[in-house]
């Protein structure tokens, strides 16, 4: 039984974890060897070059640094650029502005890898349409249109039953990889000579600036790999590391192998090499098979990026956004509108300007490169100071990496203006959002701390001068739990009257992906008029009112929810010219407030229980 889960775990790991990296053959290779021949014919030395160099570029970067090294890196068993953010966070204090800094560069990093990913998987699956008719290549960019529409467009009914395909269609996608590489390769074996490495070293020592550009592109092999790391959640480490040694690594290396055996033995083969791997009766079925390959691998980001953008809400670097969950026993199923289309529109964006995927490869690898060298260094961080190791053995270890990945950055650097200035310009604009909400949250919080009482003080002003009692339950909200909310405050002053029972509710977010059950609630009696009432969640759950409550009744807090009345501050925020922040980031800052969802929304809380107290401030 033990083995058919695992057996099942690992299968699920295949289509979810490396659906992105499994389309990596249908153009890494022919683009790296198409840059790298110039105007000449491929011979053995950029074929077997560009095989060396994507080899060790999987065997260094994603087999040792994330299959072997990172995936051990977990945070309660979750994995990604903010579960490790936060276990730099709970280690070093006095840096944590850095590591969050780190955070978010690494993060918007990835919304810009998220919107090229998509579009260059589903385009260069419809490519091979034409290789079936030419006349199919008018069609190539309004059927990978219509494929991304209706992938988005189903997004908000759940992935759970889709899901159960993606396994067994990705592996048959791995298997399929390995036939056609295997068939070509014994055509011509001498190709793997190629698992040298001195035939890449030697391919960009003798390039110079044209090796540089062919790393570039040879990085378009190992796409796909923080999304690796970033699902150690969904299916834990010895599955994924399992389906990696495998099944992923062999099928992977045999088909960029048979490729290039195919350009040496037939250098025309170049205009779609991956397809012509196949015999010709086989084409049609290859070329549905890798539309359903690309679908995979597009719904793999916008999954990650659903569950990215959740992170960021929790740890208070994003607006609270809407968020559904489409299904009832699995949490992390959720679907986030406003995110599903603003990708949508920035896919669609990628695929009408660059109309190929070639051309789309020119974008391609710049974000990824920027967020694996920021992903190494908050992993020196955890390795040094939260495993313990010496500094030296882990600068060892992963200081060569991180030098090979800036390698990688700087090749990538050199498609800046070739296209790769679209994903750095959206990184930046992300960055810039959650750093100005990151930043415009703490100086409200600053701002909402003097204008709060101090709840002891309170308490004594009430036994002192006792307002009138009115029947009921009130549940206030405060981020503070030692300080009076400004909602009760205005209540007294406005209104001049307390309920019978008082309950402070403070909703925390951990340094944690999930808090155990047990841990949730701390409930403390402050008096008899008043409750005070913790609860934690981790950065990958979202908080509910009504289950809060549930879990009261649990340590004898019976509280109908039904009957209770919920005071909530809303916030009127005004720009003033004695803010801290620049006045455009004041503005911004002002416009995502009121772009966010309303509280009651995000914590389901009964609407026709819901009593909203106005305050104007000035930010």
């Amino acid at each position: 039984m033990a083995n058919k889960k695992f057996l099942g775990l690992m299968v699920g790991s295949v289509g979810v974890v490396y659906g992105d990296i499994g389309t990596s053959p249908l153009y890494a290779f022919r683009v790296a060897v198409d840059a790298a021949k110039g105007s000449s014919l491929p011979g053995n030395e950029v074929v077997y070059g560009v095989l060396s160099l994507i080899t060790w570029a999987l065997l260094l970067i994603v087999t040792l640094k994330y299959v072997v090294i990172l995936l051990r890196a977990d945070n309660k068993g979750e994995g990604g650029m903010f579960a490790l953010m936060a276990l730099g966070q709970s280690v070093a204090k006095k840096s944590t502005p850095v590591i969050v800094g780190l955070g978010i560069a690494g993060a918007a990093f990835f919304y810009g890898d998220a919107v090229i990913t998509p579009a260059i998987s589903v385009l260069s699956a419809m490519e091979g349409l034409t290789l079936i008719s030419p006349t199919f290549e008018k069609f190539v960019v309004p059927l990978s249109v219509l494929i991304l529409v209706l992938l988005f467009s189903v997004q908000s009914r759940g992935t759970s039953k889709v899901a159960a395909f993606f396994g067994p269609v990705t592996v048959v996608w791995f298997l399929t990889l390995a036939l056609g590489g295997v068939i070509n390769i014994v055509a011509n074996p001498g190709v793997l000579l190629a698992l040298n490495p001195w035939y890449g070293v030697q391919f960009l020592l003798n390039h110079g600036f044209l090796g540089l550009t062919v790393l570039g592109l040879v990085f378009l092999a190992i796409t796909g790999a923080e999304t690796l790391y970033a699902d150690l959640g969904h299916f834990g480490r010895k599955p994924i590391q399992a389906a990696w040694f495998v099944l992923v690594l062999p099928c992977l290396l045999l088909n960029y192998f048979g490729q290039g055996a195919l350009v040496l033995t037939h250098p025309e083969t170049l205009t779609n090499t991956f397809f012509l791997l196949y015999p010709d009766w086989a084409l049609p079925f290859i070329v549905v098979l890798a539309a359903i390959a690309t679908v995979v691998a597009a719904q793999a980001v916008i999954t990650g990026t659903f569950s990215l953008t959740r992170q960021a809400i929790q740890l208070g670097m994003l607006p609270r956004f809407g968020i559904t969950h489409t299904s009832e026993s699995m949490s992390g199923q959720i679907y986030l509108p406003r995110v599903n289309w603003m990708l949508l529109i920035a896919v669609l964006l990628m695929v009408v300007m660059f109309q190929s995927s070639t051309n789309l490869a020119s974008a391609y690898g710049v974000a990824v490169t920027a967020a694996m060298v920021i992903t190494s260094m908050l992993a020196i961080l955890v390795l040094w100071q939260y495993w313990k190791w010496p500094l030296w053995q882990t600068l060892a270890l992963l200081l060569p990496l991180m030098v090979l990945e800036q390698f990688f950055f700087a090749a990538n650097m050199l498609k800046v203006f070739e296209g790769g200035w679209l994903p750095l310009v959206l990184a930046a604009c992300i960055a810039t959002i959650m750093w100005t909400w990151v930043r415009g949250s703490r100086l409200l919080a600053k701002q909402t701390r003097k204008d709060e009482a101090d709840m002891e003080w309170l308490l004594r002003r009430l036994d002192a001068k006792p307002p009138h009692r009115v029947p009921g339950t009130a549940v206030f909200f405060t981020a503070d739990p030692t300080a009076a909310p400004t909602a009760l405050m205005h209540n007294l002053k406005h209104n001049r009257v307390l309920h019978e029972r008082n309950i402070i509710l403070s909703i925390k977010t951990e340094d944690v992906p999930r808090v155990p059950r047990y841990e949730r609630l701390t409930v403390d009696r402050v008096s008899d008029t008043f409750i005070r009432v913790v609860a934690r969640y981790g950065f990958m759950e979202t908080p509910s009112v009504p289950k809060i409550f549930e879990v009261c009744r649990r340590k004898d807090l019976n509280v109908d929810v039904a009957t209770t009345s919920f005071f909530l501050s809303r916030r009127n925020l005004k720009t003033t010219p004695k803010s801290e922040m620049p006045a455009w980031q004041d503005k911004l800052f002002v416009a995502l407030a009121r772009s966010a969802q309303d509280a009651t929304t995000y914590f389901r809380i009964p609407t026709d229980r819901v009593v909203e107290v106005g305050t104007q401030v000035a930010v």
